[in-house]
């Protein structure tokens, strides 16, 4: 659903921008545009479906790895506290989210105190759970070894977690930060500039958020670190508090799913308001056109704002079922790991550089599938131009746009799923399991500093253009709408577009899938470290899959020829 979901909504996007406000110079979402319908069910399809799809799986993978070490605990020290204080934390997270939205308030016309309202509902939420969550340890938690404290403070962190990334993000992407105005600012030299502006915010943003992640992994470790002497418990008493990190970073799950349906509702709306008003401009509909963009630019930052929190989850998570990993590949073989995962012998490090290189190559995939779906929406906006749409003497076909858009995500899934499956299956059958530990450990690393990169310059770029937008229209003065500024700003938009919705957010599931499979396939792995001839005709099926995976993704766009070009009646 998530890259389905992503392919979707940016192709229909890309195209209705490239042709619509580019060549044509309509306004977002003129009705006069085929494509502004399958732009705004993009929006519904990829921000809410497939990015809620997206943390309820990063909700239940955090529940399944706390779980798996949970039992590990319980059966090292025979306290069942430790499987059932997890989800005793979801529970609260549930109730506080709830009394949290509640607090979710803004002055009638004010919409510029949309994101104020929005973080004082997750405030709300957020200072509830942890004192519930203090409750809770101290009335159940109290005969642990280590003391009620520990787990507490290890949900409270996933909590703060939570809360700076979300204030990071803001910062990187909101058009009130520093950054954004950099990037608008660059818009006076061109488009090249501000491109190269964008992406340099992407970079230092994804430096700042891995140094977070690393500062909460490492709180796991001071908090569980010397609770007893022996270095397998103490390594699992470490594994279950980075566990519950994720558990308590997403506790306010409630609250991320509501700020990310904001920026989809949000943009409808302001999309469907701008197809009813386009040929008024009396002041009232000036003052709603204004506040409907300034709730939009809001959406952006709110949507990013979930992005970030769903990558580091997905970290979180990662992390959490790494650890799962080598639990069991211990139960299955207790002398398979005895040494850990060790960086300096070949194997793991062949492992470590092909897990690192997968989420580059599923994001080059991710992107060119865009592309690709893209031109056949801009040929077939193009069409309908050429049948006389613009000056009236046929009505738009909204449907064709549609289903171009449906089939093709549809079509652009299945390479990209068969690469996150097949992936570890080869490594760990072929350089067996402690490759297979270094295959997640670069899969990480590499897929957190990307997805990072590309949603938060995706999302600094879309805002950039909304405050050039926001300037009153002077072409001639190389201001606001119709201006040169405009245009560069509208092609990082387009940029932007598929990094900040299809690509970066692609990868939150695509390293938690991959992890899981590991999990599947590791005892499996452990057990038969001898192939055979059955064992090496699952790794020649699993190479011509690959194979012609990266075959689908790499064809070339459909030429104009080769789409359906019968005209449509418009009904």
């Amino acid at each position: 659903m998530r890259v389905g979901g992503g392919i979707y909504t940016k192709a229909a996007d890309v195209g209705a921008d490239l042709v619509g406000k580019v060549e044509a110079g309509l306004a977002e979402d003129d009705p006069r545009n085929p494509a502004v319908i399958a732009d705004l069910v993009g929006d519904n399809v990829g921000d809410c479906a497939g990015m809620a799809a997206d943390i309820f799986e990063s909700y239940e993978v955090t529940i399944v790895s706390s779980l798996i070490l949970g039992v590990a605990l319980f059966s090292l020290t025979g306290h069942v506290e430790w499987i059932i204080f997890p989800l005793l934390v979801r529970g609260i997270g549930v109730l506080a989210s709830i009394i949290g939205t509640y607090n979710v308030r803004g002055s009638k016309g004010m919409s510029g105190d949309a994101m104020r309202a929005i973080f004082t509902g997750f405030l709300t939420s957020a200072a509830i759970s942890v004192v519930l969550f203090g409750i809770i340890a101290v009335l159940y938690m109290q005969g642990v070894p280590g003391g009620w404290w520990r787990p507490f403070l290890a949900a409270t962190a996933g909590v703060l977690l939570a809360i700076f990334i979300d204030r990071l993000t803001d910062y990187f992407t909101g058009s009130h930060a520093k950054p954004v105005q950099e990037i608008k600012k660059s818009a006076d030299t061109g488009t090249a500039t501000l491109i190269l502006s964008g992406i340099s915010t992407g970079f230092e943003s994804s430096v700042w958020s891995i140094l977070l992640l690393a500062g909460t992994i490492f709180a796991s470790v001071v908090i569980f670190g010397d609770i007893t002497t022996d270095p397998m418990l103490d390594f699992t008493y470490i594994l279950y508090g980075v566990a519950l990190t994720g558990i308590g970073m997403l506790t306010l799950t409630g609250n991320n799913v509501a700020m990310d349906s904001f920026g989809p509702i949000a943009d409808n709306a302001n999309g469907i308001g701008e197809m009813a008003w386009h040929k008024k401009d009396d002041e009232e509909t000036r003052g709603a056109k204004k506040i409907m963009a300034d709730l939009d630019a809001v959406g952006n930052t709110t949507k990013a704002i979930t992005k970030g929190i769903a990558i580091g989850s997905a970290v979180i998570a990662a992390v959490s079922l790494f650890g799962s990993f080598i639990t069991e590949v211990s139960r299955v073989d207790p002398t398979a790991l005895v040494d850990g995962i060790r960086v300096s012998m070949p194997t793991v490090f062949v492992g470590m550089l092909i897990g690192g290189a997968v989420p580059w190559l599923f994001s080059s995939f991710a992107i060119l599938a865009v592309s690709r779906a893209a031109s056949l929406i801009i040929m077939e906006v193009r069409r309908q131009f050429s049948l006389g749409v613009l000056e009236g003497k046929v009505e738009p076909d909204y449907e064709r746009p549609v289903e171009a858009s449906t089939s093709a995500a549809q079509k652009e899934l299945v390479p990209l799923a068969l690469i996150g499956v097949l992936s570890p299956i080869f490594v760990g059958l072929v350089f067996q399991v402690e490759a297979l530990g270094g295959f997640l450990a670069g899969i990480i690393l590499s897929g957190q500093l990307l997805a990072v990169f590309l949603n938060n310059s995706g999302g600094a770029w879309d805002n950039a253009k909304k405050l050039i937008e926001d300037e009153p229209a002077e072409p001639e003065n190389n201001l606001g709408k119709g201006s040169e500024r405009h245009k560069a700003g509208v092609v990082g938009d387009t940029v932007g577009d598929p990094f900040k919705d299809t690509a970066g957010p692609a990868l939150n599931p695509m390293i938690k899938v991959v992890n899981l499979v590991a999990l599947i396939v590791a005892p499996i792995v452990v057990v038969y470290k001898s192939l055979g001839f059955t064992g090496w005709l699952v790794v020649a099926l699993a190479v011509a899959a690959l194979i012609w995976a990266i075959y689908q993704s790499k064809k070339p766009a459909a030429s104009l020829k080769e789409v359906d070009a019968t005209p449509s009646t418009g009904d």
